[in-house]
């Protein structure tokens, strides 16, 4: 190798780090300060991923936006496991599910308010021109698709219905 050149993958390129590489960084971090929590959420999670990246015909890399999906979904099972743990008396577990959610959301971008969600819904029906429940399906895909990772789809599917209804 050149002097001067940096490795391809170095942390010297420009751009920010991706999802999936701030993932690894930590997880490296909390290997050394033997931060056992951590260590088996970011492990957990990363394997989530991998295992997307090889679901389907072809394995592929998965691009930020799946990354953050594969964490939102990642966090919806541990905020259900943890109200079934709740349900059931087990509060120990559900508070170690809660608290990896609450870890793995450090990782998403920070959530729409109620507020910019309704002006978000307010303008995809206006764009679309939907007036009726008939219409949910064509403004939850176009909601979705602008909101990203960013908001709630139960919250987002209640305000398309309140605003349809």
């Amino acid at each position: 190798m050149a002097i001067g050149l940096a490795p391809r993958g170095s942390d010297d390129d420009d751009g920010p780090m991706s999802t999936l590489e701030q993932l690894t960084a930590d997880l490296t971090t909390a290997m050394k300060a033997r931060d056992t929590f951590r260590t088996g959420t970011i492990r957990q999670v990363i394997g989530a991923v991998r295992a997307e990246e090889k679901a389907g015909s072809v394995a592929r890399e998965l691009s930020d936006d799946e990354v953050l999906k594969v964490l939102t979904r990642e966090v919806k099972k541990r905020r259900d496991s943890a109200q079934i743990y709740t349900d059931a008396g087990a509060d120990e577990r559900a508070q170690t599910e809660t608290a990896e959610a609450d870890l793995i959301e450090t990782y998403l971008p920070a959530r729409m308010s109620d507020e910019e969600l309704s002006a978000l819904v307010s303008a995809v029906i206006a764009e679309t021109g939907a007036s009726s429940m008939k219409d949910m399906g064509a403004v939850m895909k176009e909601a979705t698709a602008r909101a990203g990772a960013s908001a709630d789809g139960k919250k987002l599917s209640t305000l398309v219905r309140a605003a349809l209804a």
